[in-house]
């Protein structure tokens, strides 16, 4: 749980550090297709003589790797869209696995649950897993992105998002099938490395010496500028000295696809975040994870770090924040959310 990683109260030099050393020497994931170069040489995981695949494929791609040994595809619909159809031999591991409690979605679910979960789904830490999303539009990016993100803090660090996911395999002609795989549990035991999760008390360590990293607010500008809120978080605002970097930049409107490669870097060149330090955050660490997999995984920059319980966990608390609107407007946004539901 989330509650593993908030005992732990760095000091800001700390968390200004391992930002800047990226934290980890991760690997850094080379792109297989033509819309998405490489962004750096690819490396073996430590321990591994095995090269880590490019983060990002194409249906072509995946065909090419169905059926091989070691390749693992996670679907993370929902079970009942899982049966109606899937990618040939994939597991369906639902997102809301990955996800903490009603609360604040964003929490850490536990090193146990998810242990569990990969082992049944006879993931090992060799495995390339290819995560599998429902592909509807933008948002359902930061599902992979999360999962993604998820798995790569537990030490797996063989990792693709299938670009477009299941809608855009269908699109390609791609086959789906009904029947559920049976495979031989693994023996994964997961673990969180702490020195990739970014948490409250850090931020706030970091903002009260002022040493915080560039902090970027992958929602909409609406929730930036304080005008619209999440029923969970507490308040309207944004983090004190957030820049704001909308995660459907992205994507091209009304796509559930990324933008090519070259424009990926670009976007990111202009949020700020190609070289320096940063930590990605939105509400529940759904659509900052899309800014964080962009960042860190296709542009490079593995100083890029997650907030994954963000603004809803924040606001909570006593901090301060940002584009906090008076208490009469913020209670006339209350009521008006309570109208447009």
């Amino acid at each position: 749980m989330l509650k593993q990683t908030t005992r732990r109260t760095l000091a800001p030099l700390s968390l200004a550090l391992a930002l800047a050393t990226g934290g980890l020497a991760l690997s850094s994931p080379a792109l297989a297709n033509p819309a998405a170069q490489p962004a750096a040489a690819t490396a073996a995981p430590q321990g591994s003589a095995l090269a880590a695949p490019a983060p990002l494929l194409q249906s072509a791609d995946l065909k090419a790797l169905l059926g091989q040994p070691g390749v693992r595809v996670l679907d993370i619909r929902a079970d009942k869209d899982y049966a109606t159809g899937h990618i040939p031999g994939a597991i369906n591991t639902p997102y809301g696995k990955y996800r903490g409690p009603k609360e604040n979605a964003g929490q850490l679910p536990s090193e146990a649950a998810l242990t569990q979960l990969l082992q049944a789904a006879g993931v090992d830490r060799d495995t390339h897993v290819v995560v599998v999303h429902a592909g509807t539009d933008h948002t359902d990016f930061g599902a992979a992105a999360r999962v993604y993100w998820t798995l790569k803090v537990g030490g797996l660090t063989r990792l693709s998002i299938l670009d477009g996911g299941t809608k855009a395999w269908k699109a390609a002609g791609g086959a789906l099938e009904t029947s559920v795989p049976q495979v031989s549990p693994s023996q994964f035991s997961y673990r969180y490395d702490q020195e990739q999760i970014v948490t409250s008390e850090e931020l706030a360590a970091a903002l009260q010496s002022g040493s915080t990293p560039l902090l970027v607010d992958a929602r909409p500008p609406r929730f930036f500028s304080g005008e619209a809120r999440v029923d969970a978080a507490a308040r309207y605002g944004t983090l004190p000295g957030a820049k704001s970097f909308d995660n459907a930049q992205f994507f091209p409107k009304d796509s559930a696809t990324l933008k090519p490669a070259s424009e990926l870097k670009a976007l990111v060149a202009l949020s700020g975040a190609d070289a320096a330090p940063a930590v990605s955050f939105c509400n529940t660490g759904h659509w900052a994870a899309t800014n964080w997999f962009v960042m860190s995984e296709i542009a490079g920059n593995k100083a890029v770090k997650l907030y994954p319980a963000s603004v809803v966990e924040w606001s909570q608390a006593e901090r301060p924040m940002q584009n906090q609107p008076s208490r009469v407007t913020a209670l006339v946004q209350d009521i008006k959310r309570a109208f447009d539901k």
